[in-house]
């Protein structure tokens, strides 16, 4: 009665924390309340009678806190879509080890010799019960989940090519692996007589597909599009996480997997209405292979205007309206303390500062939105595409910061470019854009910009945040 009013509580607060989450203003606060339910479902399940070894458990404990707290310390802002993109992976691996081991577990409560005497149905009626088919979802879920986010994190992290991997026949392939698992998951459901003894061999050919699937699913998918990618994985490891908690018949992980999933799939739409494109179109088009690239992909379109630290400082000084566009790039200097600096600086000289925020700019959800609170910029700057564009060509002087994609005009102006279509940030409107970049290089979708050579852009190349700091220093005279 005691553990199950602690769950009850536990997903009160999960239910609540994730509510906060909402808002920048209560993300703090939400992410504490619901380290809190955990907190509680952990004591609880620890309480329960059925904890088989506490010294495991312990070691658990203690290996996990060490690594958690390594990571939080060395990982750097740069690198948490990868870090958030492993965290899904292992939850997607958790989920089918622990389908992995009820299966053992039921395998070993069965009369001696169940495979033998497969006429005795009466032995085997405990194996037609719902709960096989909860561990086929979890090892499927689990499988899929943790090896495409192996993929992501490889992507993400450039371990091997962002761009999307097709070949022909891929969608067939992927659908008969699905296909040939769903049909080794029946099986092993219901299989009964003389089928009973391929039981096993059915699970283990749905988790080895599983796995194989999640590395086809998101090898084919390219860098712009890691962001739905990662909300969506994020979903499947809810997922993958309620029906392990349907396998153990744990009701407080039942509900955190059903949360997580929701949440994530809401997100994913989100992204997906971002970019103007389905998630069918997301998961199967190969956006970013060569196949589906514009003609003009990585063609120089003009020449570039240069400009120096010193000359930026005087247009900036004199403008009455900035907006500042962060990007991947920002990430990557870790430029967002010098952004905020300038910002501060501008106001006080009697300049509006806004900061546009695409949603699917950097590589996962919110990313500049993270990187911005860090920096301690209020919420109330920051602006979404909807609510800027249409005032862009009152805006003096745009400064996008290692964006790319979200900024690109062709996606409004060129049918033949893969990016058309998705909702930018229409900077090319504002009466003075710069641009901050290491070098002309096209962005993480692979395709070029042709807003680097517009009459209005100028740009500023180096390191972001040296520049940035650069342009600090000449508003303080130093």
């Amino acid at each position: 009665m005691i553990i199950n009013l602690a769950y009850i509580a536990a997903s009160i607060l999960f239910i609540t924390g994730l509510k906060r989450l909402s808002s920048p203003a209560t993300a703090r606060q939400g992410n504490a309340i619901s380290a809190l339910g955990m907190l509680i479902a952990i004591i609880a399940v620890l309480c329960d009678n059925q904890i088989i070894s506490f010294q495991w458990i312990i070691v658990g404990i203690i290996a996990g806190s060490i690594i958690g707290a390594f990571a939080a310390k060395r990982v750097e802002m740069t690198g948490m879509p990868e870090l958030v993109a492993l965290f899904n992976g292992f939850g997607g691996i958790s989920s089918l080890l622990l389908g992995w081991s009820e299966f053992h577990k039921l395998f070993d409560n069965q009369p001696s010799g169940v495979y033998e005497r497969v006429n005795n149905l009466a032995s085997i009626k405990y194996w037609e019960s719902g709960t096989l088919a909860a561990i086929i979802l979890a090892v499927v879920i689990g499988g899929i989940t943790f090896t495409g986010s192996l993929i992501a994190w490889a992507k993400l992290s450039e371990k091997i090519n962002s761009k999307a991997f097709v070949f022909s026949g891929q969608k067939v392939v992927n659908a008969g692996l699905l296909g040939t698992s769903l049909i080794c998951g029946i099986l092993f459901c219901y299989s009964n007589g003389s089928m009973l003894e391929y039981k096993y061999s059915f699970f283990i050919a749905v988790a080895v597909l599983s796995l194989i699937l999640g590395v086809l699913a998101v090898i084919s998918i390219g860098g712009g599009d890691m962001p739905v990618v990662i909300s969506l994985l994020n979903s499947y490891s809810g997922l993958a996480a309620c029906a392990a908690g349907f396998v153990i018949q744990n009701n407080v992980l039942i509900v955190a997997g059903a949360l997580v999933g929701a949440s994530g799939l809401i997100l994913t739409n989100i992204m997906c209405k971002a970019m103007n494109r389905s998630l069918a179109n997301v998961l199967f088009s190969g956006f970013g292979s060569a196949t589906t690239s514009s003609s003009k992909k990585g063609e120089v379109q003009g020449e570039a205007k240069p400009i120096v630290v010193s000359d930026a400082y005087l247009i900036l000084e004199a403008a009455q309206s900035v907006l500042f566009v962060p990007g991947y790039g920002m990430a990557v200097a870790q430029a967002q303390h010098a952004v905020r600096e300038l910002g501060e600086l501008l106001d006080e000289n009697g300049c509006d500062v806004k900061y546009g925020i695409h949603p699917v700019a950097g590589r996962m959800p919110g990313h500049m939105n993270v990187l911005l609170a860090e920096a301690n910029v209020s919420y109330d700057l920051l602006v979404e595409p909807d609510d800027v564009n249409p005032t862009m060509e009152m805006v003096d002087v745009c400064v996008v910061i290692g964006a790319n994609d979200v900024v690109n005009p062709d996606a409004r102006d060129d049918e033949s470019s893969p990016i058309y279509g998705m909702p930018i940030i229409e900077v090319d409107k504002a009466r003075t854009v710069f641009v901050l970049k290491r070098s002309m290089s096209s962005g993480f979708a692979g395709v070029q910009n042709p807003l680097f050579f517009n009459d209005n852009t100028r740009m500023l190349f180096g390191d972001a945040k040296a520049s940035i700091s650069g342009i600090v220093a000449e508003f303080k005279g130093e």
